[in-house]
């Protein structure tokens, strides 16, 4: 699975790791993120990430 980075402020997005504090479990590929999850750190949307 691809780890995507956020282009605000260089949060990573690792598959494997998910998003605890956002209640994503880990092995949530990105594409399966919901639409409004944003980013932990700046509160980017998903449209600001791109493939790592």
């Amino acid at each position: 699975m691809k780890k995507y980075v956020c282009g605000v402020c260089g949060y990573v997005y690792d598959p494997a790791e998910g998003d605890k504090e956002g209640g994503i479990p880990p092995g949530t590929p990105f594409e399966d993120l919901p639409d409004d999850w944003t980013c932990p750190v700046c509160g980017a949307s998903k449209d600001e990430f791109s493939p790592e």
